[in-house]
């Protein structure tokens, strides 16, 4: 299998190889920090990659999300953040919508989390169906430290983990390592260096691939029917909490401090 190729042209771009749909996150001179615009064209990729293609052509049977640079997503651009005080809520919103379209798509969704998954980026991990990541990978959700929330992450990963183990991920700022997390339960898959971890992501997807696409999008109706995730009040609710701070005096300032 092929290592995606990288398109200086978008920073987010897709492809299908071998029946393997890829959404590839390509700003890696920022970390493949994200932009409101970033989650809308995963979005859309993601739309794109389900839709049935014309006769003759391959069709996606499973889906890998995965960063371009040395790690998967930095989270949220705190300069857009910093410059706009609009930006915030576009990104939870374009986050919420994200996690809840990869969660409920009936393909499988395989997520390559190397080197780190952080704020933003850890919540898109919500997702996945599985998550693969390095044992040296930073993740976890430090915004409580900069006057943000990050409710809208807590309905996929409370499928994830506990309720006590969700609680305290939230609120601590501290970051865990990909052994940490695999231990956990946060990420299903650990490789021992980041190099690993597209590679095994790849041969996760192969496997799924070969399974018959219609038992897979029942299994995974029934799991997210069973777990909630198949509603919006959650991630509705989880999204107005959020929502509640953005913008805030306090908020901004926190945000402001980065700078000064």
């Amino acid at each position: 299998m092929t290592t995606p190729t990288p398109n200086p042209a978008e920073e987010v771009y897709a492809h299908i190889d071998a029946h393997t749909g890829y959404i590839v996150l390509n700003r890696p001179d920022k970390r493949n920090a994200l932009t409101p615009a970033m989650l809308d064209l995963a979005l859309a990729h993601l739309h794109t990659l389900l839709t049935p293609p014309p006769t003759g052509q391959p069709a996606c049977r499973a889906i890998i999300l995965c960063g371009q640079g040395a790690v998967f997503c930095a989270g949220f651009d705190m300069q857009l953040v910093h410059n706009d005080p609009a930006t915030l809520p576009a990104l939870l919103t374009g986050l919420s919508k994200l996690v809840r379209a990869l969660r409920r798509a009936p393909l499988p969704v395989i997520i390559a989390a190397h080197g780190g998954a952080v704020a933003g980026g850890c919540a898109l991990l919500g997702g996945g169906d599985i998550i693969v990541t390095d044992r040296d990978a930073k993740l976890g959700y430090p915004v409580l430290k900069l006057g943000i929330s990050p409710a809208v992450t807590i309905p996929a990963l409370r499928q994830a983990l506990t309720d006590g183990q969700t609680r305290e991920r939230v609120l601590d700022t501290d970051l865990i390592t990909g052994q940490h997390a695999y231990d956990l339960g946060l990420a299903h898959v650990c490789c021992d260096i980041r190099e690993d971890v597209l590679p095994a992501a790849q041969r996760i997807a192969k496997n799924l691939a070969n399974k018959p696409p219609h038992a897979l999008a029942a299994t995974k109706q029934l799991l997210n029917h069973l777990e909630g995730t198949d509603a919006d009040e959650p991630f509705d609710r989880a999204l107005a909490a959020s929502f509640s701070l953005a913008g805030s005096p306090d908020q901004r300032a926190r945000v402001a401090a980065l700078w000064n």
